[in-house]
Formats: structure tokens, sequence, C-alpha cells
């Protein structure tokens, strides 16, 4: 199996890729469900970061730091970072936001890598249905420095238009700011994955296909 299809069934065999019915928030009826607050162990979070490390290696993404929103971000982009120097001898650096910038001691907004004028990074989210994530960091990281975003990268592109656009989220942000989404999968891999026998799932491929007839982007 590719990487890509261990990952599909990674997600499967732990509770994080759903199929059935399922009320979305916006409101649309999805017949998958995708919900990684269900990674909750070490052994789940090693394997995930080896995934994501391969993502950032296979895509050629080159960065100095991994930049991780909070909250959900934090562990992602600390788990990356261990994968890439253990399993890829890449040694980055890392860092993740406050909710609220300290004001005693050093002070500052982020914690870990301090963040210099022209330093590449990269962010490390785990799935994007809005871009809100990326839109409220932007501002965070320019306000450090004057960084430079070599790409965000996210679990699953679930290549889903907006409710007011024809445009996906992954789309959305790269025509609004210019920064390159990478996924580790999209939903496309993941129907793929169903009609080649990955995962088990062939009775909700009809449904799947309609939704993405419906709803999904290229």
């Amino acid at each position: 199996m590719t990487y890509k299809q261990q990952f599909i069934k990674f997600m499967v065999e732990n509770g994080v890729l759903k199929f059935g019915e399922f009320t979305l928030k916006s409101g649309r009826k999805a017949p998958y469900f995708i919900n990684t607050g269900n990674y909750k162990s070490g052994a789940q979070l090693s394997k995930l970061g080896e995934y994501y490390a391969q993502c950032v290696v296979e895509n050629g993404i080159e960065a100095e730091t991994l930049v991780g929103p909070a909250y959900k971000g934090i562990p992602l982009a600390v788990t990356t970072a261990v994968a890439l120097y253990s399993k890829f001898n890449k040694d980055l650096n890392y860092c993740f936001d406050r909710k609220e910038a300290k004001d005693h001691g050093e002070g500052g907004l982020f914690v870990g890598k301090q963040l210099t004028d022209g330093e590449k990074v990269i962010l490390i989210e785990d799935v994007m249905t809005s871009g809100k994530a990326l839109r409220e960091m932007l501002p965070k990281l320019k306000a450090a420095a004057n960084v430079e975003i070599a790409g965000m990268v996210i679990s699953v592109d679930r290549m889903e238009r907006g409710l007011e656009s024809q445009l996906s989220a992954v789309q959305e942000v790269y025509k609004e700011f210019g920064v390159k989404v990478y996924s580790i999968v999209t939903m496309a891999d993941i129907i793929s994955a169903i009609e080649d026998g990955i995962i088990e799932g062939k009775e909700y491929l009809d449904k799947m296909k309609e939704y993405r007839k419906t709803y999904g982007v290229d």
C-alpha cells in the first residue's frame, strides 16, 4: 500500500473516518464524517506524525519551523517535528501560539521557536473546513515577524465547496492569501481506497459519489 492508502486505513481503524449519515455543521448531510478528536493515545499520535512528515517530504516543502495553531495544531506540530527528525533526519523547529499574549517573563505570543524575519514556516493543522484557522493565524504570524509561509499541511482535503463559494476552503485560501495547502489524502483518495478494497464501505460509494457530485470540487 502507498502511505496515502495506509493513512486512510489508519483513520478507519482508529474511528477517525466513519461512514453512515451525518449532519455537518454546515447543515449538509454527508455519508462520511472525520473526527480527529478520536486520536488519543501515544501510539496513534506517533504514527500520525509520521504521515504528516511523509507529506512534507514527498511534496518537497522546505522550511525551518513548524507552526501548530492552538489548540489542535499543537500536538500535530510536535509529533510532525519528532517524525521528521527520527524518520527523515530533518531537524525543524516548532512553535505554537498562545490564545492571549504573555505579559510577564519573556512575554510574546508564541511558545517555542521565536520567529524571525524571512523565516520559512509550515502550518500544521487537522482538517480545513472554512480556512478560519489560517485567517486567524496569519495576523499573529505577521505581528511576530515577517515570515514566509511555505505551505500548510492538513490530514484530509474534503474537496468540498464552501457555503458561499464555488471554491473549496483549500482553493479559497490559496486565492486569497497565496498559501498552498497540502493534504495527506483527499476525498477522491478515500473513494478510490473503497473501490480498491483497501477499506470497507462499498455500500456507501453511491452516496459518496452523489455527495461529491452535489458539493464537490476538483
